[in-house]
């Protein structure tokens, strides 16, 4: 998906277009000081999700401790082998399991949490145990979210797209009077926003009715950024090497 249209930006513009006098016999002289390009500008990006978890259940009754037990480790041992063979790290995989008595049977349950990077990965191990397992795992809908990471990344692009807008609009100011920009002598980060998103596994009450497709979009995370700059003025534009 393509990231929204940036945010319209104003731009301010103070330039001293006074004509200078040079000294008798000299051409070119240098631009009096405290000529500026004051502009402001802003940027909007958005991030997809870099991570899905994915939850699978499992569950025996039996009369017998062992069989119930054996039933369902079984089961763990297929998905758990299943995930390592198409790549999923051991320390991304959670299992936990619960082994009490209920009346005269003994039930065994288990949970295992599968965190993927890879979405197709993700797609292809659970189209695999819906296959081979049937109703005898129920798998959750993935929930997608960012990690910290993903989004200090987003944060970094969103102002240095701010900043690189920020300076073509200076650019465009100084043509317009004929002029050449200089070094920056100001960036000032005047307000940043994000929204939407889901960070580090924070929780979706989303309807389990969504498409995968769905879920990712509601957990894309958006970010925007706008900034003010004070550029030095340098003089008369180069034609000449602007033709070149």
């Amino acid at each position: 998906m393509a990231p929204p249209a940036p945010l319209p930006s104003r731009v301010f513009a103070e330039l001293d277009l006074a004509p200078t006098s040079a000294p008798e016999g000299r051409v070119g002289a240098p631009p009096p000081p405290g000529r500026e390009v004051h502009v402001s500008g802003s940027a909007e990006l958005s991030a997809r999700p870099d991570r899905a978890r994915v939850s699978l259940r499992l569950g025996s009754r039996k009369e017998a401790a062992v069989a119930a037990r054996s039933s369902v480790s079984r089961r763990l041992q297929y998905i758990t082998h299943s995930a390592r063979l198409r790549g999923v790290p051991e320390e991304n995989m959670t299992v936990t399991e619960d082994f009490s008595r209920v009346e005269n049977t003994y039930q065994m349950e288990a949970e295992v949490c599968i965190i993927f990077s890879d979405f197709g990965k993700m797609q292809n191990v659970c189209n695999l145990l819906i296959e081979k397992l049937g109703t005898s795992v129920t798998i959750n809908p993935p929930h997608f979210y960012h990690t910290p990471e993903a989004i200090d990344t987003l944060r970094r692009q969103v102002c240095v797209t701010a900043v690189g807008n920020t300076r073509r609009k200076a650019q465009e100011v100084c043509r317009l009077f004929g002029q050449a920009l200089g070094k920056p002598l100001l960036i000032k980060e005047e307000e940043t926003k994000e929204w939407g998103g889901h960070i580090n596994g924070h929780q979706s009450h989303s309807a389990d009715s969504q498409t995968l497709q769905e879920r990712i979009q509601n957990a894309t995370a958006y970010a925007s950024c706008r900034v003010f700059a004070v550029f030095e003025i340098k003089g008369k534009e180069n034609r000449r090497n602007k033709l070149l």
